[in-house]
């Protein structure tokens, strides 16, 4: 599968190989604050499954944690951020535009991270990590 994505102005394209390796809803407050939003929701790939086709984006790196985000200079869309085990995320937001409008089956999220954290509850039927995908599960009482 291979799929190019670009930001909001055109002059930056990245070329997404192969299916995500993670598909989640990221509610750790790192996230929420290193990209401004209550639940950060993104596939992830493996960092050579993504690559620059077109344009040069700009990284901006985080002062303290292992997180960085590549963006558009010109219109300021956030690309991918690489999280701290090197994978690339890329918003849902970007997926979506770049296959027709809607989030296909492939590229949707599967699960919640970090739920502990969250702000703003999920409604829908994905599994709530308490913390990352290998811990234990958050229970509706």
């Amino acid at each position: 599968m291979s799929l190019r994505i670009a930001c909001l102005c055109g002059k930056i394209a990245v070329d997404l190989q192969g299916s995500p390796v993670a598909r989640a809803n990221c509610h750790c407050a790192s996230c929420r604050d290193f990209y401004g939003t209550s639940i950060w929701s993104a596939p992830a790939w493996q960092a050579d499954s993504v690559r620059m086709a077109e344009g040069t984006g700009h990284v901006f790196k985080h002062p303290h944690k292992q997180l960085s985000r590549t963006f558009c200079g010109d219109c300021g869309e956030v690309l991918f951020g690489t999280n701290r085990l090197g994978m690339r995320v890329v918003p849902n937001s970007m997926v979506a535009r770049a296959t027709g409008g809607t989030l296909d089956a492939a590229h949707a999220p599967t699960m919640h991270l970090f739920y502990r954290h969250r702000i703003v509850d999920a409604q829908d039927d994905l599994p709530r990590y308490l913390d990352g995908w290998d811990g234990p599960t958050w229970e509706a009482s």
